[in-house]
């Protein structure tokens, strides 16, 4: 069983400004990734298996919605210490963030900004104490970055709603006990609203994707919805529109953007401790000059990932944070924790490619990251969008 090492880089000091709040709520979560994350997840990983013992850990340490109100079952926390949970939680794999994320961001956050209060009280607490786990249904076989062409419908059948379509690239979808899915009002002039879906709903099915080659300990599948009857107060009522679902994607890249930087945190941090270790020509290459520049530039883009993150996680507290703020965050910090575990592999040759290191299983996750929850060409064009006023696409 792999002994976990991990020594958190912090090159400027950036735990200085962290609050003491902020810090025990970081170190809890580590110390819970180091006891029963680490010590599995490469098995996991290599069978293709969602690890779900974890399911229970994720809830004790209030990774399933910290940011929710204490009322309604979640652990009442900042922003900032979301965003620190989701970096120590990465920092083991990026799988285990995704059920966390998906859990918090798109299943629990639209229930509470966009539902009633009957449904906050029924859905919330079963969700952060995971009794409950949900996925979020929005990306279609045929629409991924232009979730606005969706092609799921639902129509007011009187004393119901009738929900069709299909849904695909769901992270819990295989066993999510309810879904959040948007579709087109039929009665509405098609206007995108949301959905409470429950798994035991006639003509709802969830068929597992298999043969991935990232994200192999998180299960992902489909959501195919065949006349499925939904009750009409399971209807989201307090935003509609495609801003409704991009709210809650702006929290989700939120958690990616801190993520992320600690899955190239772990890279850098393997990579420095067996180059100190691993001898060539009776020396560590550690004291060789291009492995020095290597896990120096590493030092650097981390620092720097650190701090642009710390800023947005301030942003986030104050209500400020906009979604091209998040947008940049989240795809500069995916692009620069891949870089990373692609250098911290050339660092460990041939043994990076094994399990017995984490490298090789955060580039492969990394490769879904980069493309999941707005892809990395979309975020660029979001930021110039922004910076111009002018869209470069619908």
């Amino acid at each position: 069983m792999p002994q976990d090492l991990f020594q958190a880089p912090d090159y400027y000091f950036l735990d200085d400004l962290l609050s003491e709040e902020h810090k025990l709520v970081r170190d809890a979560t580590r110390e819970w990734v180091k006891r029963e994350v680490s010590p599995i997840i490469e098995e996991a990983a290599q069978k293709a298996e969602f690890p779900k013992q974890m399911i229970p850990g994720l809830a004790e340490i209030g990774a399933f919605g910290p940011f929710i109100p204490e009322e309604y079952g979640g652990a009442g926390l900042d922003y900032m210490s979301y965003g620190i949970m989701m970096q120590e939680i990465e920092r083991g794999d990026s799988g285990i963030r995704s059920t966390a994320s998906v859990q918090t961001s798109l299943v629990m956050y639209p229930i509470y900004q966009f539902g009633t209060e009957e449904q906050r009280k029924k859905y919330l607490p079963k969700l952060a104490s995971g009794e409950w786990m949900g996925c979020f249904g929005l990306t279609e076989p045929n629409h991924g970055s232009n979730p606005g062409g969706m092609e799921s419908r639902f129509k007011d059948m009187g004393d119901h709603y009738l929900l069709n379509g299909a849904k695909m690239w769901i992270s819990n979808s295989p066993f999510a006990d309810i879904a959040v899915v948007w579709a087109k009002d039929m009665d509405d002039n098609n206007r995108i609203k949301g959905l409470i879906v429950h798994k035991d709903m006639e003509g709802y099915s969830a068929p597992e994707t298999h043969n991935k080659w990232s994200l192999r300990a998180s299960a992902t599948g489909e959501l195919i919805f065949d006349n499925v009857k939904v009750p009409k107060e399971n209807l989201l009522p307090n935003k509609t529109g495609l801003g409704a679902p991009l709210m809650c994607l702006d929290s989700a890249r939120y958690g990616i953007a801190w993520g992320a930087l600690g899955a190239a945190m772990d890279c850098y941090d393997t990579a420095l401790r067996y180059a100190k270790e691993r001898m060539q020509f009776d020396r560590p290459i550690a004291s060789f000059q291009l492995q020095q520049k290597k896990l120096a530039e590493m030092i650097t883009e981390i620092t720097k990932a650190q701090f642009l993150t710390w800023r947005l996680g301030q942003l986030r507290n104050e209500g400020r944070a906009t979604s091209a703020h998040i947008s940049m965050a989240k795809r500069n910090n995916v692009d620069m924790a891949l870089k990373i575990a692609r250098e911290a592999r050339q660092v460990l040759g041939a043994m990076g490619i094994t399990g017995d290191y984490p490298i090789m299983r955060h580039m492969m996750n990394l490769e879904s990251v980069v493309t999941y929850e707005g892809t990395h060409d979309i975020h660029l064009l979001i930021t110039g969008f922004d910076i111009t006023g002018i869209p470069a696409f619908k």
